[in-house]
């Protein structure tokens, strides 16, 4: 995947995966279908992880192909090594090879810290850290010809807030290993980075903010400069980046895709009151 970096090379965004193949972990719906289908559409065969949707991952497959891509849909419990050695003995024997890994799948109980019971905390470790180094670990053995892995994280990785200790707190610990694994992985041609949402427009976002006593999500849309949402297209559109060959020379990285929400503190802006607060955007004349 070495990649010249000439500046005069024509835009080929359209068929920019044609040919790569693809494996995204918890792609049956949200953030990896999203991706799972963009690459189908750019030529990419892909895999399709999941561990109880299987009519969703089918469908998934089914639109990869109309779309002019490959696919195949395989049951995985990320939380077992056992099954993680399985799905990728899967993509060996399916394609003999790997282009790119997207660690994507993530679960965890969402409670005060003083409420974290140990079972709490080993299935967090087992579901969002372990899988992704265990991952990288099979990931690599098929990248022969170098490639790229990229793990989804949170905002909650970087910020304190209630009930997300478990997940925030192994997503950080996922980010950390993007930069160790970043290091280690260089001599190989593969690059690891990361996606740091914050809001994003998803199930998970609706049932994280219908826990009773939760905060009101507007609340927090209120803090973003942007003033809304992210969307799963957003996300997907980073992670495509971070694969393709315009983020050749990145690598260790982690970009948030948040709206402004992590760079914003209080006092905000829309609670100040005059003479202060952002005035109408200006105009020439």
């Amino acid at each position: 995947m070495t990649d010249s970096g000439a500046s005069n090379r024509p835009d080929q965004r359209e068929g920019e995966h044609a040919g790569r193949v693809a494996l995204i972990t918890g792609s049956s719906r949200g953030i990896g279908r999203t991706l799972a289908l963009d690459l189908a559409s750019r030529g990419a065969a892909v895999v399709v992880n999941y561990r109880k949707n299987a009519d969703l991952a089918e469908e998934v497959v089914a639109e990869a192909q109309r779309r002019g891509g490959k696919g195949i849909a395989v049951r995985a419990d990320m939380e077992s090594p056992e099954d993680i050695s399985r799905l990728f003995d899967t993509v060996a024997e399916e394609y003999g090879r790997l282009d790119y890994f997207v660690n994507n799948a993530a679960a965890a109980a969402f409670k005060r810290v003083l409420d974290l019971k140990p079972h709490h905390l080993d299935r967090s470790y087992a579901m969002n850290l372990r899988p992704f180094v265990l991952g990288a670990q099979e990931a690599i053995k098929l990248m022969d010809d170098g490639g790229r892995i990229v793990a989804v994280s949170s905002y909650g990785s970087m910020r304190g807030f209630p009930t997300y200790a478990a997940l925030g707190s192994y997503k950080a610990a996922v980010e950390s290993f993007i930069r160790f694994m970043a290091v280690e992985f260089a001599p190989y041609d593969v690059t690891v980075n990361g996606v740091n949402g914050g809001l994003i427009d998803s199930d998970s976002l609706e049932y994280f903010y219908s826990m009773p006593g939760m905060a009101p999500m507007q609340s927090v849309i209120d803090a973003i400069p942007l003033g809304r949402p992210g969307s799963v297209q957003n996300m997907a559109d980073a992670i495509e980046f971070l694969l393709s060959s315009r983020a050749s020379y990145i690598t260790g990285q982690t970009i948030v895709v948040d709206g402004g929400l992590t760079v914003a503190a209080p006092p905000y802006w829309h609670d100040t009151t005059e003479p202060l607060g952002l005035p109408d955007r200006p105009t020439r004349g």
